[in-house]
């Protein structure tokens, strides 16, 4: 029997919701799929009841995940290199979470190479992240923006471009099985009324625009009628990170069914059909990586609108046809701290937020429907969720023979000091 290679995963943890704890999933379970590997997971960035390891039902001891609170530790790192003496470190979510990672890059690198999945976007681009970069052995980015920074700021690293991908569960569904979610799902006012359904599936978090959305979706209303359409918020109302969404929607004055709130963890197939439900999705993020809401829009056949800024931009467009309505931010914001001394946010400005929504509530449900259907073939020619996991599981496979792991370890050259010599 060939002996599988063994890959340990850094990121949010894979059984979570959240984008980067999503595409992880996908990463691993991509790979598992091949019988070529085993993974070991730290799973962070929620706390949890428990820190037993967890076994997946579906691959046993070939997936392990190893819960810790935030992004894990030097001392949980040490602890599963040695126990597990991984042929590859991969590793995913923003770079200024890695800071104590890369400060032990020289125990690490040695032993096996380092991929890191670059998610983050940033204009200008970071000079103040080259070290980070610089440490790896490959870097993947995930977008025209983020392809773009790495090799500008670390051209020496090897880099290869891989967007995010969707399983097939997010298609279209047949009209009848999509009316009778409808009628199960909304209240008989809003389909008696036939209103425009408008779907955000992000977390509420500042930069992801919750509170303005609704703001504006208000704005918008008061032009349309309040009994024309509808805005589905799929999100935490009460998330520290973001605004007390149900306070806003309460004394705006849009709690009677124009804005409706959807609280309740969803499996797959559950989103996947309110996506079909809805007439447009929306996401109007200041920032955004990638956008995997939007992704899963188009995978369904459902139009967007969204702010034209990092990853959204190569969704909404091909730079031929259009899937939805791109709106061009408005004004930039100078954000940041001391450890990113610069970074822009791109801001849109409320009258092109209310125009946007205006003009998908004007156009027919034909028209609305051809836009969706070339978002769909957008998806499948280039986040093919198939193609891109043999895309992965070459790359992986190129990095361990290129650069071996352990006994096999090549291509780096611990630091050392070096012996001086003094001239007579």
């Amino acid at each position: 029997m060939t002996k599988k290679h063994k890959i340990l995963t850094l990121g949010d943890h894979p059984l979570s919701p959240s984008g980067v704890g999503t595409q992880t999933r996908y990463f691993i379970e991509g790979l598992l799929k091949t019988g070529r590997y085993q993974v070991f997971s730290l799973g962070g960035a929620i706390k949890h009841e428990n820190y037993n390891p967890i076994k997946t039902e579906e691959w046993g001891d070939d997936w392990v995940i190893h819960p810790i609170d935030g992004y894990g530790t030097k001392e949980a790192i040490r602890g599963l290199l040695r126990a597990e003496r991984p042929d590859v470190l991969w590793f995913m979510t923003d770079p200024r979470f890695w800071r104590w990672l890369w400060e032990i890059e020289n125990e690490i690198r040695p032993l096996c190479p380092m991929v890191y999945h670059h998610v983050w976007d940033n204009y200008p681009y970071p000079i103040f992240n080259k070290k980070y970069y610089d440490s790896n052995d490959h870097i993947v980015t995930i977008s025209k923006v983020t392809d773009d920074l790495v090799r500008t700021v670390s051209p020496t690293v090897p880099c290869t471009r891989i967007g995010h991908v969707v399983p097939d569960v997010f298609k279209p569904y047949p009209e009848a099985e999509v009316a009778g979610f409808k009628k199960g799902s909304l209240s008989e006012a809003v389909i008696k009324d036939d209103r425009v359904i408008f779907f955000w599936n992000n977390r509420n978090a500042r930069r992801k625009q919750s509170g303005s959305l609704i703001y504006w979706f208000k704005a918008f209303l008061d032009e349309v009628g309040h009994d024309k359409a509808v805005l589905i918020l799929h999100t935490d109302p009460k998330d520290v990170h973001g605004q007390d969404l149900e306070y806003l929607i309460k004394n705006l004055g849009v709690d009677d069914g124009q804005i409706m709130l959807s609280t309740q963890k969803l499996d797959q197939k559950t989103l996947a059909l309110i996506y079909n439900m809805a007439d447009c999705t929306v996401n109007i993020s200041d920032a955004e990586g990638f956008g995997l809401s939007t992704l899963e829009s188009l995978a369904c056949g459902t139009p967007i609108i969204v702010n034209m800024t990092g990853g959204l931009q190569e969704q909404v467009t091909d730079g031929k046809s259009w899937f939805g309505i791109g709106i061009e931010p408005a004004s930039k914001a100078i954000i940041g701290s001391q450890d990113i001394p610069m970074i822009y946010e791109d801001r849109a400005a409320e009258k092109d937020v209310v125009n946007a929504l205006t003009k998908m509530f004007n156009k027919t449900k034909k028209q609305r429907a051809a836009m969706g259907k070339r978002g769909r073939k957008h998806v499948m020619k280039n986040y093919n969720f198939d193609e891109t996991m043999k895309v992965w599981d070459e790359l992986i496979q190129e990095v361990i023979e290129t650069h071996g792991s352990w006994e096999t370890r090549k291509n780096y050259k611990s630091w050392r000091f070096e012996r001086i010599k003094i001239a007579a």
